[in-house]
């Protein structure tokens, strides 16, 4: 897809790309081309170089790191990272937990942790999904209740991303069990991943790896200054935040580089006269999933920044909804090029690196229809918000 650029816009894109391309470490890059697994410290150094450089939290308020960009500017930015293979900013961090101390955490919690968070001094995880408050997260159990000056933290937190590297959680706790909604009885506190009380077990995944975490909370005391805003204002802390996560799920700059790489690979694989790629039916394949991705990409240009006073844009559940699908059918036309090659999971010399990936992708990426929300809760999302239609 090529946006109608003006003339500044396009000046932009060609400094992005130059930096990304040119400037950002080569070795990064490299390890993110061939499919190879960043390292905690390839992750931290890649997020401070971007910093440094400006770069790693565009969206955020000026002071604090950000850049006084436009939308279309934004989207410039993320897609010209991803399609040069840059480690992109870790998404706890620069999409989730700081905007929402950005927009309503006080000055002191501002103060203490967005210039460590935009640099990845501070690494951030998730602490939302439980083993019985998954797409309906407004039945969480976890609880905080107040002593004097602390929270004592009880409960379970699961699927867990990289929890094992973190040093901070932004957690959605129960400060209210009384409430009258569910909902109303949430807050949102930052915790000490090294506080007393605090365990972390991994969960092994069907791609083999070790990605996701349950964490669990024994009598953990946080003090009461890491509230984010009001207690008993969680949801709607935590709707904003999710409205930001869906935008950036759609990846499509990562969408776009996986399919030219996809049709390089199609080249590879020899049909009878020809290629994979001569074969009618995979052609068609790959024009329907580019035509999809020049839609999304354009719902992308017209939603992101769209939270507003705390109210996230409902396009963006469309966005989330078609851009996590996307993303999996392009990973399954992956293992069906790769065919009886997607069975070797370890490299072998007869075996190239981007077949032996194939399928523990494609089983990776399932996740993608249900993290930020299930695709059935955008559906109803739409439903409600954009459609009008009453259950």
């Amino acid at each position: 897809m090529h946006l109608r650029l003006s003339s500044d816009d396009a000046a932009f894109q060609q400094r992005m790309r130059e930096y990304f391309t040119t400037e950002f470490p080569a070795d990064l890059r490299e390890k993110v081309a061939a499919g190879g697994q960043l390292t905690p410290e390839d992750i931290r150094r890649s997020q401070a170089t971007l910093a440094e450089a400006g770069l790693a939290v565009p969206g955020w308020p000026t002071q604090w790191g950000g850049q006084d960009w436009t939308d279309l500017q934004k989207h410039i930015w993320n897609s010209e990272l991803q399609a040069a293979a840059v480690p992109p900013p870790l998404p706890f961090n620069t999409s989730m937990v700081g905007p929402v101390i950005a927009t309503f955490g006080s000055e002191e919690l501002k103060q203490r942790f967005l210039p460590k968070t935009a640099t990845a001094e501070i690494w951030w995880c998730q602490g939302f999904s439980e083993p019985g408050a998954g797409s309906d997260l407004a039945s969480l159990r976890t609880s905080a209740v107040r002593e004097g000056d602390e929270y004592v933290v009880n409960g379970q937190k699961t699927w867990t991303t990289l929890g094992q590297h973190a040093d901070w959680m932004f957690a959605l706790v129960r400060t209210d069990p009384d409430a009258p909604k569910k909902q109303a009885g949430i807050s949102f506190l930052l915790l000490d991943m090294r506080s007393e009380g605090v365990t972390v077990r991994p969960i092994r995944t069907l791609d083999g790896g070790v990605e996701v975490n349950e964490v669990f909370f024994d009598e953990v005391r946080v003090p009461a200054e890491q509230l984010v805003g009001e207690e008993n204002r969680g949801w709607d802390y935590a709707k904003f935040l999710l409205g930001n996560e869906r935008v950036g799920v759609a990846n499509t700059g990562l969408i776009k580089r996986w399919l030219a790489e996809l049709k390089e690979h199609a080249q590879q694989v020899r049909l009878g006269e020809g290629s994979l790629l001569d074969d009618p039916a995979t052609a068609a394949r790959f024009v329907e999933l580019e035509a999809r991705l020049m839609a999304i990409e354009l719902t992308v240009v017209r939603v992101s920044g769209g939270s507003e006073d705390g109210r996230p844009n409902p396009a963006s559940s469309i966005l989330k909804l078609c851009g996590s699908e996307l993303q999996q059918e392009v990973l399954e036309l992956a293992v069906d090029i790769s065919g009886p090659m997607a069975s070797v999971w370890d490299a072998l010399e007869s075996v190239p690196d981007w077949a032996a990936h194939s399928l523990p992708s494609y089983l990776n990426y399932r996740k993608a229809t249900i993290y930020g929300g299930s695709s059935e809760v955008q559906r109803g999302i739409v439903a409600a918000t954009i459609l009008g239609l009453k259950g």
